[in-house]
């Protein structure tokens, strides 16, 4: 299957909904709930096996993703805001929770997904962070956005954990 392209068709999540993933280390799928086929117009098929990227929407800083792995690879929950891209080329919005999986010795053998419809509030902060994270990245690359989304932080007295708790209610 070939990459989607973007178009400007936003799917909203129904405020009940809940999309659950899970993925190997790597990132690969190997679990999806029927809404995340829903929203990504895939089927388990067309999922299972793949990376989790396959609906990473092109307008989201890779900063964002940097931050989620450095995150849940040091064993950290993380949470986050996060435009995905349907099969249709359409978008739609999550407000994410990402968290290790366990073996029975405590290392890490995968990563599990919660995502559900993030509030209004939340999107008018986080569509213009994301679009000058992604200027600057285009120009500077991630590192670069990584020190913008910092400054931002720090302009505004909060760490990131803050800043996304409190945007979200």
């Amino acid at each position: 299957m070939s990459a989607p392209i973007p178009n400007n068709h936003e799917r909203a999540m129904n405020e009940e909904d809940f999309i659950v993933s899970k993925t190997d280390t790597r990132g690969k799928l190997t679990y999806c709930n029927e809404i995340f086929m829903d929203m990504a117009m895939m089927s388990e098929k067309e999922l299972l096996g793949k990376p989790h990227s396959i609906i990473r929407h092109p307008n989201m800083p890779k900063a964002v993703f940097k931050l989620l792995w450095d995150r849940i690879q040091n064993k950290e929950e993380v949470f986050a805001y996060v435009k995905n891209l349907s099969a249709d080329g359409g978008f739609y919005w999550v407000f994410a929770n990402v968290t290790p999986s366990y073996d029975s010795s405590g290392k890490i053998i995968g990563y599990y997904s919660v995502r559900r419809k993030p509030s209004q509030k939340a999107l008018e902060a986080i569509k213009p962070l994301y679009t000058e994270m992604l200027r600057v990245e285009k120009s500077n690359g991630v590192n670069a956005s990584m020190e913008y989304l910092t400054n931002v932080l720090k302009e505004e007295g909060v760490s990131y954990d803050e800043f996304i708790t409190k945007i979200q209610n």
